[in-house]
């Protein structure tokens, strides 16, 4: 897959490189002629081998290891893309999505803001002064159409609703600050749509038919709208096909 907005020798880095999505992410990069190296963050090593992925353990919950992650990639030089392809919506008994308020309980709660609204945050205090200057780079967080509290008619599913708007506002605050320290990057929040992993696995009944992804299928839609957007598109979350979510 090229990258056309990107220069050659493209760094990108991919966290949750073991995830469908993120490794999925990681097998198109490393096809690609543009990229010089793709740094696959993940909690273990991801099951690619190529001479152009870096596998880089790391944990989402501590900030020490996401700075030395952060410190291994930029020591090649300078950042063009960083994908952070974590999440989670259920996890167990002790996660779930809510159907009522009544199932609300903090526990819950603080799983689902560490793991999709903290945790890329850390990242992008991290990874954000490592961005190329003077050409195109991306800073892409994966989201969800759920986060979007103007598009939210059916309520449930209060903690990953919440979790994701708050990112959907993280991402926003970190493109205005971007913008004055490096005018051609960008900072956005992406939504694949339903894809075929463990994520969307126990909800995939109600999708419409040809709506279900499968992993390459998304990393390939996400990839084509990062490489179609420019600076005027930061501090905004776009879905799989390119449409603008309204927050």
């Amino acid at each position: 897959m090229r990258l056309e907005s990107f220069p050659a020798g493209l760094r990108a880095v991919v966290v949750g490189a073991g995830g469908g999505i993120g490794n999925a992410v990681v097998e198109l990069l490393a096809e690609s002629p543009q990229v010089a190296q793709v740094y696959a963050l993940t909690r273990t090593r991801p099951a690619l081998a190529s001479p152009r992925v870096l596998p880089i353990t790391f944990d989402l919950r501590d900030e020490t290891s996401i700075a030395a992650a952060a410190a291994r990639c930029r020591a090649d030089g300078p950042l063009h893309l960083v994908f952070v392809a974590t999440g989670v919506l259920h996890s167990g008994a002790g996660l779930q999505p809510e159907k009522s308020w009544r199932a609300l309980n903090s526990a819950a709660l603080a799983e689902s803001f560490v793991v999709n609204a903290i945790g890329p945050a850390l990242l992008a205090k991290h990874f954000l002064e490592d961005l190329t200057k003077g050409e195109k780079a991306v800073f892409a967080a994966l989201s969800a159409r759920v986060g979007s509290i103007a598009d939210n008619r059916l309520g449930g599913w209060y903690s990953y609703r919440a979790a994701k708007a708050a990112l959907h506002m993280l991402m926003r605050t970190f493109a205005i600050e971007l913008a004055r320290r490096n005018p051609t990057a960008l900072c956005i929040a992406l939504h694949p749509g339903t894809v075929a992993t463990a994520l969307s696995e126990p909800f995939r009944s109600t999708v419409p038919e040809g709506r279900l992804f499968q992993p390459r299928q998304a990393a390939e839609h996400l990839l084509h709208v990062i490489d179609t957007l420019d600076s005027s598109a930061s501090g905004n979350a776009y879905a799989w096909d390119g449409q603008r979510l309204p927050f």
